[in-house]
């Protein structure tokens, strides 16, 4: 069976191909390792009163980044 290199699978490749292969221990800890490295943001807590403002922002933040990177 031929080695596989999940360095070189995007994260959604290397999830997919995880869920594929739900066996493989070392494909499940190759995705740990990876979705560990960049950890989710926080942009506000339920109960903060300006909730509604910073998860705008941040979609806006996340929009502008995307059209800046197709560019």
């Amino acid at each position: 069976m031929p080695q596989v290199n999940y360095d070189l699978m995007s994260t959604p490749e290397l999830k997919q191909y995880f869920l594929k292969h739900r066996g493989n221990q070392t494909a499940f800890q190759a995705y740990l390792d990876r979705i560990n490295q960049h950890p989710l943001r926080i942009i506000a807590s339920p109960d903060d009163p300006d909730f509604d403002e910073k998860v705008q922002a941040a979609i806006r933040q996340k929009l502008a980044a995307g059209n800046n990177s197709q560019q």
